[in-house]
């Protein structure tokens, strides 16, 4: 009963806070190609709601109209996360990865590039103007809450001064500048639009990290990676460091790409730089917080190596699964 009345919540919640837009553009996309109503599609949507523990979106993003009840019951849908990262992650503990400057003071021994918040940009033009002049000519703005690439701009140094730049970050809610990382030739040459990241996902086990997987996100004309931003996500082989698979979009109207359709360079098959140096980094900087057990870290790699760019207590289950191609929750109950 208190299952059924939680999954209630759950699907208020979904359609409190649901696109439907993009809901209507799968359900023609689905209703085409399997030949089933839209109806009865919409009542299979709800029931998986209940049975598998899965919002609205996910029915489409996993695909759940075209495949039979054993598929279902291997995904983790947004409700079994929820569940799975309230566990390993508490909510008292969350902070130091929900605020971006309570982060960067924590994992500083990961961090290269120079950060300043905005009281400290105020109170000390001098690092202000020092962070100005970095070799890439770029600076990120952020708001330190903000979650998945929401609250970040890049800027050009040379469109602001220190006075300018003060006053842009306190109209637009900004608290946290960063030198902009410039990523490893490998990855400028894959794409050069924006940062592409890695993530890895974490998990404590009795003292020990199991890791995962990892994903390589790739801008596609955008600066931020995020795949909710129309940008691709491909599978990393953790053993070696090569991306194992096509790049794959949320948007499940669009195929997957194995070449790049901006810069036409190969995806599939492309080698990390510093891979093992990455590995490190993240076994280490999540021993060395026992209080969030499972958390998807965003890496970013340059000339020099591999730096941290943030920590998600919230890790999306999406890019997780999505370019694997298969559901994952085997992988999470042993730790439940």
């Amino acid at each position: 009963m208190m299952k059924f009345v939680n999954r209630t919540i759950y699907l208020f919640y979904y359609l409190k806070n649901e696109d439907f837009g993009l809901i209507r553009k799968f359900l023609n996309y689905a209703k085409k190609l399997t030949g089933r109503t839209k109806s009865a599609l919409l009542v299979d949507m709800i029931v998986c709601v209940y049975k598998y523990n899965i919002s609205l979106k996910d029915y489409f993003y996993f695909r759940f109209f075209e495949i039979d009840t054993n598929e279902r019951k291997k995904w983790v849908g947004t409700g079994f996360m929820y569940e799975f990262q309230l566990k390993m992650n508490p909510k008292n503990n969350r902070k130091v990865l929900e605020d971006k400057i309570q982060f960067l003071g924590k994992y500083s021994s990961y961090v290269r590039r120079k950060v300043l918040t905005y009281r400290q940009a105020f109170n000390d033009k001098e690092k202000l103007n020092q962070i100005f002049n970095n070799k890439s000519g770029k600076l990120v703005l952020k708001g330190s809450l903000g979650q998945v690439g929401a609250e970040v701009k890049v800027i050009k140094c040379d469109d602001y001064n220190a006075d300018s730049l003060l006053h842009f970050m306190m109209q637009n809610k900004f608290d946290l500048i960063e030198e902009y990382v410039i990523q490893h030739p490998m990855l400028m040459q894959l794409s050069d639009s924006g940062l592409n990241t890695i993530r890895i996902f974490t998990q404590l086990n009795n003292g020990e990290v199991d890791i995962l997987g990892a994903r390589l996100r790739i801008t596609v004309n955008s600066e931020v990676d995020n795949m909710a931003a129309g940008n691709l996500a491909a599978p990393i082989d953790v053993i070696n460091g090569s991306v194992s698979g096509p790049g794959v979009y949320s948007d499940i109207t669009k195929e997957d790409v194995s070449i790049h359709p901006v810069s036409n360079e190969s995806i599939e098959g492309f080698k990390i730089p510093f891979w093992s140096e990455t590995i490190e980094l993240v076994t280490k900087a999540a021993l060395s917080n026992s209080s969030n057990q499972s958390i998807g870290w965003d890496i970013a790699i340059s000339e020099y190596g591999p730096e941290l760019i943030e920590g998600n207590h919230n890790w999306c289950k999406l890019l997780w699964q999505l370019p694997v191609k298969k559901g994952l929750k085997d992988k999470l109950l042993k730790y439940m």
